[in-house]
């Protein structure tokens, strides 16, 4: 077995600007032969892959996959640089394949990309990292997993989702009933859909007012009183809580999914829609999470 010393190492990182561990596993597999480790790292298509990583990727498409058992559903992001490739067949497939992956990676339930990359690959060759690094050097283009979002349920859990506009919003849901059999009545399944269908359109930031940040609250209720000081000033105390708490009323059906207008019968609220439904099914349905991704959008922190 050849030596692979950090001159060898940076030789072959000269010649194919691969990254360093790249290299030093391309020379550990080829015993030092610089030759045969360039040829390893082309068909891994690691090659030319760290070339493209500077550029930016902000085109891309929002994929779902839910399994036929409806208890298990991821949503992905994956981006690359223009709206031709993103456009590809191909790459429609690439990203299928990601979503795959990331469904059968238990490791993925903490929604961390940085450790999805490092599980095996799907072909069994390298890393899920080195996997789409491959795909890199086929297409041309930086191809990045910018995120993505699993969720797994429970007996009585329902996971579906929606994609619109060909695939620049995606969103993921998960409700629970009180009982499994309800999953399968159309009423049910007609509910679930409106559901995703409003989030897609109104962009709710959680499910409900339990599910609001306490800084975001109290920010927002400074807000309120700075803007509404005059007003409040002639007032007692309690007609100016009432006036705030109006305020924050209007707040909340922004950003809370329950509270927003259904967009499909704007003088209900989603909650109401919901309570409909499970009355007419003789069952409680509640909306435990959902995920909402939009292409190249701004990430949260």
């Amino acid at each position: 077995m050849a030596e692979i010393t950090a001159k060898l190492v940076k030789e072959l990182r000269d010649k194919t600007n691969a990254p360093m561990m790249d290299c030093q596993r391309a020379l550990k597999e080829n015993n030092g032969d610089i030759d045969a480790s360039v040829d390893f790292l082309r068909k891994k298509g690691i090659v030319g892959a760290e070339k493209r990583a500077g550029k930016e990727a902000k085109e891309g498409i929002i994929f779902a996959q839910v399994n036929a058992a409806a208890n298990l559903g991821v949503l992905v992001e994956v981006n690359c640089e223009t709206d031709f490739v993103a456009k590809n067949d191909g790459f429609r497939a690439f990203v299928e394949s990601i979503a795959s992956h990331v469904s059968a990676t238990e490791s993925a339930a903490d929604q961390c990309v940085e450790k999805v990359v490092e599980t095996p690959s799907p072909d069994g060759k390298g890393t899920f990292g080195e996997y789409i690094k491959a795909k890199v050097g086929e297409v041309g283009e930086n191809i990045v997993l910018r995120r993505f979002r699993r969720f797994q349920t429970g007996s009585n859990g329902f996971v579906t989702s929606y994609i619109h506009m060909a695939g620049r919003v995606g969103v993921l849901l998960e409700v629970t009933t009180g009982k499994a059999e309800t999953h399968a009545q159309e009423a049910f399944r007609a509910l679930t859909k409106d559901i995703t269908l409003q989030i897609a359109a109104s962009s709710p930031e959680v499910v409900g007012r339990a599910d609001v940040c306490p800084d975001v609250f109290a920010k927002e209720e400074g807000i309120q009183r700075e803007r509404m000081q005059a007003q409040l000033a002639s007032k007692p105390a309690n007609i100016q809580q009432k006036i705030i708490e109006g305020a924050m009323g209007k707040f909340y059906s922004q950003i809370c999914l329950l509270e927003q207008a259904f967009i499909k019968e704007p003088e209900k609220s989603v909650d109401d829609l919901i309570k409909a439904t499970g009355k007419i099914l003789g069952d409680t349905i509640t909306v435990v999470r959902f995920s909402r991704f939009a292409v190249g959008e701004e990430l949260k922190a």
